[in-house]
């Protein structure tokens, strides 16, 4: 029988909060108490990004919570602006002095497309050397972690295809990757890659997008109803049981407080939900190829070069 994990282990031997907070599209003046709400309610993981735009009330609920530093994992994303070697310090500055903290446990590379500039209205400027070839920017994440602003770093968005190539020039191993991944966009295929090569997956958008089906799905439905759980607990648990750090997100305290309480699925469980999302497939819900103007992706026959 699966058991619901409260942590996961990342290559450091370092231990991070199974299930943490994410604060993507939290609107300003509601985000600062829903981190306060959840680090009350238990949560240890607070995930958050520069380009969420909402990093300083992010700390200011970290700090209304009272709570030691030391007993949290704060994640933080640099932004496509920031790729340049000689800005990824800035980036980094920038989320800590927003967030009011000195270091972060964790500091992924938001996206695997560098900008060169980003105007206000349009598509932004890409710079094609950082996006076909990434290593520089991650060389740069490496002295973050040598100089002690940072314990660990990780990518987003990356393709199996991407890390591969990574992998080969990098002197630290990424340690996370951060996807999304949901009931309709399972992706068993880099859950098994990750997993044989010792890099964790988390999942953004676990819930699915706003006005998603997967709440409602009669499969999901049916395992709740078994266990007197949410559909939202769930599909949770059922991401935890796969090995995968979940980051549901909320600002209301009683789905922020019902999100932490965990479902211990049986195998029967997790075999019908693996098996539900083998019948959607991958459909993705998050994918700014076209409004960044890049080709896709997603496909891993362009990692070599956009």
């Amino acid at each position: 029988m699966p058991t619901f994990k409260k942590t996961f282990e990342l290559a450091s031997k370092i231990k991070i909060p199974a299930v943490g907070l994410g604060t993507w599209q939290s609107e300003p003046g509601q985000v600062r108490e829903a981190v306060k709400v959840a680090i009350q309610a238990g949560y240890r993981h607070i995930d958050c990004a520069w380009a969420y735009r909402n990093e300083g009330e992010v700390g200011q609920g970290i700090k209304d919570s009272g709570i030691d530093r030391k007993e949290l994992f704060v994640t933080s994303k640099l932004w496509n602006t920031f790729h340049s070697p000689d800005k990824v310090a800035v980036g980094l500055q920038e989320t800590l002095d927003n967030l009011g903290l000195d270091h972060l446990d964790l500091y992924l590379m938001h996206w695997p497309v560098a900008f060169a500039n980003q105007p206000k209205k349009g598509k932004p400027e890409i710079d094609w050397d950082l996006t076909n070839d990434p290593s520089p920017t991650w060389a740069a994440m490496e002295k973050l972690v040598e100089q002690g602003k940072t314990k660990h770093i990780g990518v987003s968005n990356f393709t199996i295809g991407r890390l591969e190539k990574l992998l080969k020039q990098a002197k630290i191993k990424p340690a996370v990757n951060q996807l999304e991944i949901n009931l309709m966009c399972a992706q068993p295929d880099v859950v098994q890659w990750s997993r044989d090569h010792g890099i964790l997956l988390e999942a953004y958008s676990p819930l699915g997008s706003t006005g998603a089906p997967q709440l409602t799905d009669e499969v999901v439905k049916s395992i709740a109803s078994a266990h007197g759980a949410t559909p939202a607990q769930v599909l949770i648990s059922w991401q935890v049981a796969r090995g995968i750090v979940v980051l549901p997100k909320s600002v209301t305290p009683q789905r922020i407080k019902e999100n932490f309480e965990s479902v211990e699925l049986t195998a029967d469980d997790v075999d019908r939900l693996n098996k539900r999302a083998a019948e959607f497939g991958t459909k993705r819900t998050v994918d700014p190829s076209k409004a960044w103007g890049v080709p896709d992706l997603w496909k891993d026959d362009g990692a070599a070069k956009l």
